[in-house]
């Protein structure tokens, strides 16, 4: 198993791909604690979790945007598994605003919560990190918005847009105690920011592979970044978009 041994966070762990990575590293042997805002959501997913794997998750209610919320939650996670060697920053809310019409408080809560808190989860973590001094793997999720401009999300476009360039600096500052800092960049993967179900009609195929991403898809490239297999990427961001940033198909594939 690729994470035998090791103990990751997960931001936004309660719903869609955050729920997904929770899974799947445990399935690879990682203990994981699962982050959110809603503690009711991270419970269920702990609780299905430790239904496989007893004892390989717990559920932690925080406010990633709260610098005391994070050094709390850090807290609880090493004197309940002993230490931390991978950050998943995945917590992320949105907006539908064009900026003349967007509420100043409105902007400054989705930065909090989609770019402050990657800043503070990467700070208290990277302490951590630092003083056990075996290294250890950082993957921030940011997303087609933060490449491209979008008329209706304006603090969420910039927020992503922040986050790929906060990764590449702290992986510059991380890399001298051996942490790789990485992103992960995903397009319309299940259910939208903010919502618990896929809308009925879809959410339209842009890409090039020619179906909707997956939560899975983002936790097969996430198991990937956290393993050792990755350990000569650093400062990278990997688009997980099915190729929407280059493009939609034209031609529908059909196997011969």
């Amino acid at each position: 198993m690729r994470l035998e041994g090791k103990v990751a966070i997960i931001t936004g762990a309660g719903r869609n791909i955050g729920e997904a990575v929770g899974h799947l590293f445990a399935d690879e042997g990682a203990k994981v604690a699962l982050i959110d805002i809603r503690l009711d959501a991270v419970d269920k997913v702990a609780a299905a979790i430790n239904e496989r794997h007893k004892g390989a998750a717990i559920a932690i209610q925080c406010d990633v945007s709260s610098a005391s919320e994070v050094q709390d939650m850090v807290s609880t996670t090493v004197a309940s598994f002993g230490g931390i060697d991978i950050l998943v920053n995945n917590a992320a809310i949105t907006d539908h605003t064009p900026a003349l019409d967007l509420p100043e408080e409105e902007w400054d809560h989705i930065l909090a919560v989609t770019l402050k808190s990657v800043f503070l989860t990467c700070k208290y973590v990277g302490h951590c990190l630092r003083d056990q001094g075996r290294g250890g793997k950082i993957i921030n999720i940011a997303s087609t918005s933060g490449h491209r401009g979008r008329a209706d999300a304006t603090a969420y476009s910039a927020a992503k847009g922040g986050l790929l360039n906060l990764t590449r600096s702290l992986a510059i500052q991380f890399a001298e105690f051996g942490v790789r800092v990485n992103s992960l960049t995903p397009n319309r993967i299940g259910s939208p920011v903010g919502k618990e179900e896929v809308p009925s009609e879809g959410r339209g195929i842009t890409n090039l592979v020619g179906r909707p991403g997956v939560p899975l898809d983002i936790a097969n490239a996430a198991i990937f970044l956290a393993s050792d297999e990755a350990d000569f990427i650093a400062a990278a961001d990997i688009l997980v978009d099915g190729g929407s940033l280059a493009g939609a198909l034209q031609t529908p594939f059909s196997p011969k």
